[in-house]
């Protein structure tokens, strides 16, 4: 059975929206604004965890987003990520051009389900906070791994949001990341 891991980075206050500040926000390109050590060890942890992913799941906007900054990129991670089959879930027509692409159409929930039962190992989630929220709330994510960034934006979309019920977790791992990040890593705490 796998198990979905969501990977994403975060402010301080929760925030991930527009890291990079390509979408517009007015407080985006917070990733931007750290030390190049910092990026080089948030890029070796990522690409770390690529290579022991064996697939990863999105939605439609973050595999639109992700897509075309990969798509014929150069090195071992570019290359993993290229490998590894990918799951969209959509809803409507959009890009499937980035390896091995299947589009999750119809209930998010049975489709997840399903993908949980066929894929043996890692998936992981990256970006993607609608789907996580509905994750969530249907008990299908079981880990995150949240990279904090050194900001406190004030305002955005939350990485968690709007969701109907609190959800225990228990801290597996705090993990410094060259000198300003840090990883946490939680799972999700289930009942018998």
């Amino acid at each position: 059975m796998g198990r979905i891991v969501l990977s994403t980075n975060a402010t301080l206050d929760g925030v991930g929206q527009d890291p990079t500040g390509d979408e517009g926000f007015e407080f985006g390109g917070w990733f931007n604004q750290i030390a190049d050590e910092d990026r080089e060890a948030w890029a070796k942890t990522f690409a770390d965890e690529a290579m022991a992913t064996d697939a990863i799941l999105m939605g439609a906007r973050s595999y639109e987003w992700f897509a075309p900054r990969w798509v014929g990129r150069d090195g071992a991670w570019a290359d993993r990520l290229a490998r590894l089959p990918k799951y969209v879930v959509r809803s409507g027509d959009g890009r499937a051009d980035w390896g091995p692409t299947t589009v999750l159409a119809g209930d998010v929930v049975e489709t997840v389900s399903k993908l949980k039962k066929q894929v043996h190992g890692h998936i992981a989630l990256y970006a993607s906070y609608q789907l996580v929220r509905t994750l969530v709330e249907h008990n299908l994510l079981d880990e995150v791994r949240l990279m904090l960034f050194p900001h406190v934006v004030g305002s955005g979309g939350r990485v968690f949001s709007d969701l109907k019920a609190s959800k225990p977790m228990r801290l597996t791992g705090v993990h410094p990341v060259g000198t300003g990040l840090v990883q946490l890593s939680y799972e999700f705490e289930r009942k018998p």
